[in-house]
């Protein structure tokens, strides 16, 4: 899964996708990309904030967002707070 893939780049020490788009099939605009929730772990987490955290897994997963992905839920913590 691509998606995996990039995210593998921020070296999580944990890594969940679920792939939530059957649960959404039908309302508009789910025909453009899947739903997915995520929960990363990761160093790269410490000392940001949460919308830097956001922020950071966007710039990650690049054009993902516009064209394969309709929506995210994300859920990233550092080690210590896992």
């Amino acid at each position: 899964m691509e998606i995996h893939k990039r995210l593998e780049t921020l070296l999580p020490a944990s890594l969940n996708i679920e792939d939530e788009s059957a649960q959404h099939a039908g309302h508009a605009g789910a025909s453009g990309g899947g739903h997915y929730r995520l929960t990363i772990v990761s160093s790269r987490f410490e000392g940001l904030n949460a919308v830097a955290r956001h922020r950071l897994v966007y710039e990650t997963l690049g054009e993902l967002m516009q064209k394969g992905i309709h929506a995210l839920a994300i859920s990233a913590y550092t080690p210590e707070e896992f």
